[in-house]
């Protein structure tokens, strides 16, 4: 028996939910050259590339297998949206059953058909996975009551707006679950207090939340923070690993009086000093090597292009190993986890 061990990279599989209108499509737009499955026809207006909107639920599995079969069409499938992917599963058991409705089934059982149709788009999407092609599935967001079995009373709950034995699937199924919503404050605003007095919503800043909450549908496998920008730039790293070059970790440093997060500290602080010095010897392997050519084969009258060529080694080599002197001069402190967190008076 073979045993693997260690982290397996590969391609992900993600799913974004949240609001309507709130830019689910336009995130899913940002990770690596994506092909969209327009279920809805949302996307005229977005320079994307898209297949032909598929009518049926037969003619969105042709295209998901198509992708499975040639992976190298692009690197992110994209389903937006999973919910109207699931009206066209619906749809399909209704037509192949001659029912008008989902309901006409009886005790429940029309929808336990489409869970298991939907296990198979799920189960084909996991094949595209293997072949290396991240797959992004979007969905609206629904509110419902929700009810603790050890606990009285209910509560609002944000969840997919997928049908109750889909949703589970679909949790299941998925790396990552993110729930893209505004963050609103409510502020008193007549001296009252909050419970007797006039309020009033302020921010509206789009958000993510990737772990689980009580109050919504949430799931992540990277120890991603409680709450991130609505960016792709909050999950580049786990997507796009070796996209975190010098630069990028060179952008997440925070000036040396300001407390970082853990995450943030190992991913640019810790990072710093090894790829500096990585830079530094790719560019003087790079330097030696044009040399050595020059040394037995001349320049061929490009002189200003070699010249050009080694300065800017020479330069990129000298900026790294000044950048790994500094970062070995900064000393660093770990504060209590409060620290990081309690606002400032």
């Amino acid at each position: 028996m073979e045993i693997i061990r260690g982290k397996q990279p590969g391609a992900k599989k993600t799913v974004i939910y949240g609001p309507e209108g709130i830019g689910k499509s336009t995130l899913a737009s940002c990770f690596p050259d994506p092909l969209f499955i327009d279920t809805e026809g949302s996307t005229r207006d977005m320079d994307i590339a898209r297949t032909k909107e598929p009518s049926s639920w037969m003619m969105l599995m042709e295209q998901v297998m198509y992708v499975k079969n040639h992976p190298d069409i692009c690197k992110t499938l994209v389903i937006d949206t999973a919910d109207w992917a699931e009206m066209l599963c619906i749809s399909q058991i209704c037509d192949k059953n001659h029912k008008s409705s989902i309901e006409e089934f009886g005790y429940g059982k029309g929808y336990t058909y489409v869970q298991e149709e939907f296990g198979r788009l799920l189960n084909l999407l996991t094949e595209v996975v293997k072949a290396g092609v991240n797959v992004v599935l979007t969905a609206h967001a629904k509110m419902r009551k929700f009810e603790q079995p050890d606990e009285l009373g209910a509560y609002d709950r944000w969840e997919m707006k997928l049908s109750k034995g889909v949703a589970p699937m679909v949790k299941e199924w998925a790396d990552m679950v993110l729930f893209a919503n505004y963050k609103t404050m409510v502020v008193n605003v007549d001296g009252q207090g909050v419970q007797k007095g006039k309020n009033k919503a302020q921010g509206g800043k789009r958000v993510m939340y990737p772990p689980h909450h009580s109050c919504w549908d949430a799931k992540n496998r990277y120890s991603l923070p409680d709450e991130v920008p609505f960016t792709y730039e909050s999950i580049r790293q786990i997507l796009e690993p070796g996209a975190d070059v010098l630069f990028r970790a060179v952008l997440r440093l925070r000036k040396a009086e300001e407390p970082i997060r853990e995450y943030i500290y190992k991913k640019s602080v810790q990072a710093l000093p090894h790829r500096a010095m990585l830079c530094m010897i790719f560019a003087g392997l790079g330097f030696v090597t044009m040399v050595l050519y020059l040394a037995m084969n001349g320049s061929g009258g490009r002189v200003a292009s070699v010249i050009a060529y080694l300065a800017l080694k020479a330069l990129v080599a000298g900026g790294a190993w000044l950048l790994w002197r500094y970062m070995l001069t900064l000393k660093w402190e770990k504060l209590p986890a409060r620290d990081l967190d309690t606002p400032q008076a």
